[in-house]
């Protein structure tokens, strides 16, 4: 014999105590950039050199990508020079352990201090990166240097690639949702020029360089009962079907190797439909009703595509575009930057944002943010 089908009122009750539920709220995100930086004009010579010797329509080629990419400038944890020079998986891992363990740090203090809080606040500390390798995980490191609770609980995500910070929000969002009166740190730490390939002269490794950039953020999750913060009031995974080499690494003797499809703008195009309008419509919701779109810039013709989309209800990525333009993809890390321009504006209680990213799956993560 089946359970028995609730009353509309006993529904009606239900739905009641689920949205007096109090929510976890997104109090801050802080942003820690590299120590080294160039324009792409800057790079353009170290490309020149690294090319010579191909043919010469791959080098112009080449070049256009660069010059034509959308990204202004980038920051790296190498310099420039040391991108381009040919070493080791074990040198550019090491140069990624020390570096990201630095910034994870300054992120974590800086979105602390935003939010007054103490690193013995936290209950719960998420980290997500996929361009390096670290045993442990940086959030060891973080509690051993920032004296953090013995208790806290730890969780990092591997592997997510640039969905890697939404999805990592999805996940504490969960968990407080579980836990309620705690608090979550997501610390998103990348570094793609870690993974440039020396030896690979294909336009996918072009692409990637041409496109990508070093970063780290930190968002904080936890009560705010007297401020008006945004609130995750829905999320959601989409995955494709039978598109596991559309992105992701392949790991090598020489390190992590970029897989990137060209036909990743087009795929996102066709699934387009079914990933954003049934999750706004089940939230009682049309995409004209949101107000603020926090888009993960993956790459020129992604923004381009995603943008057409938008503009036909009225809507548009312009935060999105400046981030690309001022720091390159810099994969999990990059929504989180999105997020701490739009948690800079004066946004009234009501107002409701959408969150999107992709990444290796292939998958699309989505979130419905509303502030209140």
């Amino acid at each position: 014999m089946g359970l028995p089908i609730p009353s509309f009122s006993a529904r009606k009750k239900h739905y009641i105590i689920k949205n007096l539920t109090p929510h976890a709220k997104i109090l801050a995100t802080a942003k820690a950039l590299p120590k080294y930086s160039r324009t792409t004009e800057e790079i353009l010579p170290y490309v020149e050199q690294w090319l010579e010797g191909k043919e010469e329509r791959f080098r112009e080629k080449a070049l256009r990508i660069f010059k034509y990419a959308e990204v202004d400038k980038r920051y790296s944890i190498m310099e420039v020079g040391e991108v381009f020079t040919k070493t080791s998986f074990e040198e550019k891992n090491d140069y990624f352990i020390r570096e990201m363990t630095l910034l994870a740090e300054a992120a974590l203090q800086k979105a602390l201090d935003k939010a007054a809080l103490l690193p013995k606040d936290i209950d719960i500390l998420i980290t997500t990166s996929c361009t390096g390798i670290m045993i442990p995980s940086v959030d060891a490191y973080l509690i051993n240097r920032l004296r953090m609770r013995q208790d806290v609980m730890r969780l990092p995500v591997t592997e997510m690639g640039c969905a890697g910070g939404t999805s990592a929000l999805i996940y504490a969002q969960h968990l407080l949702a579980a836990n309620p009166g705690k608090r979550a740190a997501i610390i998103a730490l990348e570094s793609p020029t870690s993974t440039f390939q020396h030896e690979d002269v294909s336009m996918t490794n072009v692409v990637s360089a041409a496109i990508f950039g070093d970063g780290v953020a930190c968002t904080l999750m936890g009560p705010a009962p007297d401020q008006v913060k945004p609130v995750i009031v829905d999320s959601g995974m989409y995955h494709f079907y039978d598109a596991l080499r559309m992105m992701g690494f392949d790991l090598k003797n020489s390190g992590l190797q970029m897989v990137l499809d060209p036909s990743v703008p087009e795929q996102i195009r066709e699934h387009f439909p079914q990933i954003i309008p049934p999750f706004v419509e089940r939230n009682n919701l049309r995409l004209e009703d949101i107000q603020h779109f926090i888009f993960h810039p993956g790459g020129k013709k992604i923004v381009q595509m995603v943008e057409e989309i938008l503009r036909s209800f009225g809507k548009h990525i312009d935060e999105t575009k400046k981030v690309l333009r001022k720091y390159g993809n810099m994969s999990s890390a990059t929504v989180l930057y999105v997020l701490e321009a739009y948690l800079e504006k004066d946004i009234k209680a009501g107002e409701k944002g959408l969150m999107l990213s992709f990444g290796p799956g292939f998958s699309a993560q989505r979130l419905l943010l509303e502030w209140r």
